[in-house]
């Protein structure tokens, strides 16, 4: 699977709630953010742990705008995020840029890099 697809299947996976789906992309080590809470989480059962919280307490989703290889090997993937509350209403949206670091074919370290201006459509 190409690093682009990957990640792609990635996204799928978590606006699916298939955490098993996710946790097939990542390194057993895998250094994640915790952008919700602050913080970072380590491994398969830190995201799954992470992730089941976060669900619990609201509804994110997160559509691919662009990929982009970095020179370092690195995978930038623009992304539009929307949260709601478990009751559907909007709380936040915007677009942000996550940062991939790979080891072999698998996702190793995830960092989010900033949050960017919305793109006129």
């Amino acid at each position: 699977m190409e690093r682009d697809d990957r990640l792609r299947a990635t996204y799928d996976a978590f606006n699916a709630r298939d955490i098993e789906g996710v946790l097939r992309q990542l390194t057993a080590d895998v250094d994640w953010p915790n952008a919700w809470e602050g913080g970072r989480v380590h491994g398969h059962d830190g995201v799954r742990d992470y992730w089941t919280r976060q669900w619990a307490a609201i509804d994110p989703s997160v559509q691919v705008v662009a990929l982009t290889a970095r020179p370092d090997g690195r995978v930038a993937v623009e992304v539009q995020q929307s949260v709601r509350d478990l009751d559907g209403a909007l709380l936040g949206e915007g677009r942000v840029l996550h940062i991939y670091t790979f080891r072999g074919d698998l996702v190793e370290r995830m960092d989010v890099e900033e949050e960017l201006p919305r793109r006129a459509e």
